[in-house]
């Protein structure tokens, strides 16, 4: 076991993704926290994994960084799975031999989507697609290497940094008169700054508090509370717009509901991505606010940019 120094290290991956770039601020005042992009750790190249890793010596990894092109995974499947599982693994196996805690994310995509109620961590995982896949074999990858791990599964993030789909749907409704979004399918929209908000009090409290013997590892469901799906979220996210005075062609109204079959996707997506967060809330007392909250502090943080009131 390592000592760790006066000054906590935090050693960040994908620090420019939506997730990540919301940890660069929450974790900042935890530590020295070395962000790292791309270019810097590139997850397909497991010898700069390494070599990183060894470097810095951190006493907390998280791991923001991963492939997450449901669709193109599809057929770039080597990638995916270099990037989500054995780059992965090889963070586990360094975070052990450090003592170092490893923070990684997963997803409802571990899951096939036919329950009929919130999953728990406790069901089976069946993933239906390639990414789905992958990420099973990244949490697998950490189980295997028994470093100290905490494993977050999460849905449909969203983040004012990068593309999404509220971005989407508030573009597309200033070029169209009408949309039509999915609206069979469930979940909850999850803001990066709440992952991002959950993950710094988990590490600080539990983690870097000096408590690490009582530490809970293991998986838990992070994600907003309540649920809906893809139809009413375009809904909301328009209503919010249109109070703050956006320009749009197509206002709530028009937007119509249809069934995810009329739309045709290289990876299917889980009809049902709702997340039970029992688990999350009992071990480390995070308070998870409702998603229409979520949605409404990205819309302001996007709509500060001053083109999309053009």
């Amino acid at each position: 076991m390592r000592h760790s120094p006066e000054i906590p290290i935090l050693l960040l991956t994908g620090c420019n993704g939506q997730v990540g770039f919301e940890l660069r601020r929450s974790l900042a005042p935890l530590g020295r926290v070395v962000a790292l992009d791309r270019f810097a750790c590139d997850l397909a190249d497991l010898d700069q994994v390494c070599n990183v890793v060894r470097e810095h010596r951190p006493d907390v990894i998280v791991n923001a960084a991963a492939y997450t092109d449901v669709d193109k995974a599809e057929t770039d499947v080597d990638m995916a799975f270099a990037v989500n599982a054995r780059a992965v693994g090889v963070l586990a196996d360094e975070a052990h031999s450090l003592g170092t805690l490893l923070v990684h994310y997963s997803t409802d995509h571990v899951f096939d989507g036919c329950k009929d109620s919130p999953y728990v961590e406790t069901d089976a995982v069946n993933p239906r697609t390639v990414y789905g896949k992958s990420k099973v074999a990244g949490e697998e990858a950490i189980a295997a290497a028994g470093a100290p791990s905490l494993i977050l599964r999460t849905s449909w993030v969203a983040g004012a940094h990068g593309g999404n789909f509220a971005k989407t749907i508030l573009r597309l409704a200033r070029e169209r008169d009408s949309l039509r979004v999915v609206a069979d399918q469930h979940g909850a929209p999850t803001s990066a700054a709440l992952i991002a908000d959950a993950t710094a009090q988990i590490v600080a409290r539990h983690w870097l508090s000096g408590n690490r013997a009582d530490f809970a590892a293991g998986i838990y469901h992070l994600a907003a509370a309540g649920e809906t799906t893809w139809h009413v979220y375009a809904k909301e996210v328009l209503r919010h717009a249109a109070a703050s005075g956006v320009a749009l062609k197509a206002g709530p109204d028009d937007i119509e509901g249809v069934a995810s079959v009329e739309y045709s996707a290289a990876a299917p997506r889980p009809a049902n991505s709702r997340l039970n967060t029992a688990k999350l809330r009992q071990a480390f007392g995070i308070h998870l606010p409702p998603w229409e909250e979520g949605v409404r502090y990205l819309l302001d943080q996007i709509l500060t940019d001053r083109d999309i009131h053009a």
